[in-house]
C-alpha cells in the first residue's frame, strides 16, 4: 500500500487505528485485512511500521489514545472536537485520577511542556487530559513528551474552537458509532466506559 492511499483511507473515515482486530486500522490496511494477535510477527511489520510513522506525522493528522484506549490517528476535520472534549476538564477525566498522575498534570499545566514516562503519562493520557509525543533521548531511551492541548493547537495553527463539550462529544460519537455498525465492531471513548490504564500490546509503539 502506498502512502497516499493509507491517508485516503483516513480521510474516508475520519479515525484510523494503529492496529485493530474490526476497526479501521493502519495494520489492516496494510496487510489487506484484519491482523488478529501481535502485528509484529506479520510478514509486513516493517511495511506497517513504516508507514504508520508517516502517517503520524502528517500535518493534517492528530495521534491520540482516543478509541478502546488504543492509539487513534485522527484528520484535521475532528480536531475541533478532539480539542475541546480534551480540555474540558470534566468529571470523568479527573475522578479517581492517582497522586502521581494529579502531580504531573499540575507540572505540565505550569511549565507547559514535561518529559515524563509510566502509569502517571498513561493515565493522563488515557483521560485526553495532555498531549504526548514519544521521543528517544541521547541515551537511547523511550520517554513521552507531554503538552498543553493549548501549546499543542498553537503549534498546530488550530483556530479558536467554538464548540460546547456536548457537542463535540456527540460528534466524535457519531464517527465511532458509524464506524461500529460499518465493521461491526465495538469501539468504545473514553468517557463513555471505565477507562483502560494500560496499553494494548498490539498497539505500534
Amino acid at each position: 500500500m502506498k502512502f497516499e492511499e493509507l491517508l485516503d483511507r483516513l480521510q474516508e473515515f475520519d479515525l484510523l487505528l494503529d492496529a485493530d482486530p474490526k476497526l479501521p486500522s493502519v495494520t489492516g490496511f496494510v496487510a489487506g485485512d484484519n491482523v488478529r494477535g501481535s502485528w509484529w510477527t506479520h510478514p509486513q511489520s516493517h511495511e506497517m511500521y513504516h508507514l504508520a510513522c508517516q502517517l503520524r506525522a502528517h500535518p493534517d493528522v492528530l495521534m491520540v489514545k482516543l478509541i478502546s484506549g488504543k492509539v487513534t490517528l485522527v484528520h484535521r476535520p475532528l480536531w475541533p472536537a478532539v480539542l475541546t472534549v480534551a480540555t474540558a476538564r470534566e468529571p470523568w477525566q479527573l475522578e479517581g485520577l492517582s497522586k502521581e498522575a494529579k502531580a504531573l498534570l499540575k507540572k505540565v499545566d505550569k511549565e507547559t511542556q514535561v518529559s515524563s514516562s509510566g502509569d502517571r503519562v498513561r493515565e493522563l493520557e488515557g483521560r485526553l487530559l495532555v498531549y504526548s509525543e514519544s521521543v528517544h533521548t541521547e541515551r537511547g531511551f523511550h520517554t513521552k513528551q507531554l503538552q498543553t492541548w493549548k501549546s499543542w493547537a498553537q503549534r498546530a495553527n488550530l483556530d479558536a474552537v467554538r464548540l460546547s463539550s456536548s457537542a463535540a462529544k456527540t460528534q466524535l460519537e457519531g464517527v465511532v458509532a458509524r464506524l461500529n455498525k460499518q465493521f461491526n465492531a465495538a469501539g468504545t471513548l473514553p468517557w463513555n466506559k471505565k477507562r483502560r490504564q494500560n496499553c494494548s500490546h498490539s498497539e505500534i509503539r
